[in-house]
């Protein structure tokens, strides 16, 4: 069974990718996941917070107390002691490349421009072989438009493009007017792949101390529904690669997004949940999968089920909706 396929130009030995989680800040989970199999690592994402924080942490040490005496240079702080959050990002990426072969994203997490050409920049000199831009952005400002959060998000694009020579796949919500023109303007712009879709946290409040608190739930099977509509839509109509990420749970969840039109799926809450191994099992069925379908390459799969090759498209679109409610059957 030839599980190789391809992603962002990147020769992959299978369709699993971990996605960006914690998991890669341990060395050795990496080493295990190649053992086992996996396709490529997305590392956990640089968030715009932290570049900020870096200049006015640089900035307050090169300039808080300037106006003390001279001589008071001590005041100034070690750099080789002094590590801030973006530089061990970057020595992680050249860390995880010296021990592992499969190719290694790094993933730069924001919504604005700010850093982000210059650490994309470093990310590849740190041995990056391919970035995820995750624009994660909520639109509170009542003056913005639609057109200028779009606007923006296809600069920050084109401007990370323009200072790389290694692949950029984009990470995204769903949540645009037209998605389908949206990815239609980055695709023209240069994206080599999309991922599908970055998944909102969202608050809570504590009802004791009325305090807004973070949630983080893992995905399961069923939201990933919205993916699998999407890839199918976009498959053959872009020449971008596409991703799914978000609910990737069984081998039979991946299967059905190689199906749509996916090069490959990321992972995460499956073996957050089960264990690294569990990655095993995942694989093990989507073979089975492809075995009893009488299929001997991943790249034979890629797209079968997509929306162009499918006799009603619709199926995907409106159509489906009625379709599901009349279905459905009263339990009571």
């Amino acid at each position: 069974m030839n599980l190789k396929t391809e992603y962002l130009g990147l020769k992959i030995q299978s369709p699993f990718i971990l996605s960006a989680s914690p998991i890669d800040e341990n060395i050795n989970n990496l080493k295990r996941l190649e053992e086992l199999g996996i396709g490529a690592v997305v590392l956990h994402s640089l968030f715009e917070e932290q570049l900020v924080d870096e200049q006015f942490e640089l900035d307050y040490h090169l300039t808080h107390g300037t106006e003390s005496f001279a001589e008071a240079t001590s005041y100034f702080p070690n750099y080789d002691e002094y590590k801030l959050g973006p530089e061990e990002y970057l020595e992680h990426i050249h860390k995880v490349k010296n021990n592992i072969k499969v190719p290694v994203i790094a993933s730069l997490n924001g919504s604005t421009i700010g850093g982000w050409t210059k650490y994309a920049k470093n990310m590849q000199e740190a041995g990056a072989d391919a970035l995820e831009l995750n624009i994660y952005n909520i639109p509170a400002d009542f003056n913005l438009t639609a057109s200028d959060i779009e606007d923006a998000y296809l600069k920050i694009l084109q401007e990370v493009k323009s200072i790389v020579n290694i692949p950029v796949a984009v990470k995204l919500s769903p949540y645009f007017t037209n998605f389908a023109n949206m990815v239609k303007r980055f695709d023209e712009v240069g994206a080599d792949g999309f991922v599908l879709f970055n998944r909102f946290y969202q608050p809570d409040i504590n009802i004791n101390t009325y305090e807004v608190e973070p949630k983080i739930e893992l995905s399961n099977s069923a939201i990933s529904r919205i993916e699998l509509r999407w890839i199918a839509i976009l498959k053959n109509k872009i020449k971008a690669n596409l991703a799914a990420t978000g609910g990737i749970i069984t081998g039979q969840d991946a299967f059905k997004m190689i199906l749509a039109g996916a090069n490959a799926t990321q992972i995460f809450a499956s073996i957050a949940r089960n264990g690294l191994d569990y990655l095993t099992i995942m694989m093990r069925e989507f073979v089975q999968i492809m075995e009893e379908k009488g299929f001997n390459n991943v790249a034979d799969v890629v797209g079968i089920a997509c929306q162009k090759n499918i006799p009603n498209p619709s199926a995907f679109e409106r159509a489906q909706y009625m379709k599901a409610l009349t279905s459905y059957k009263l339990h009571f």
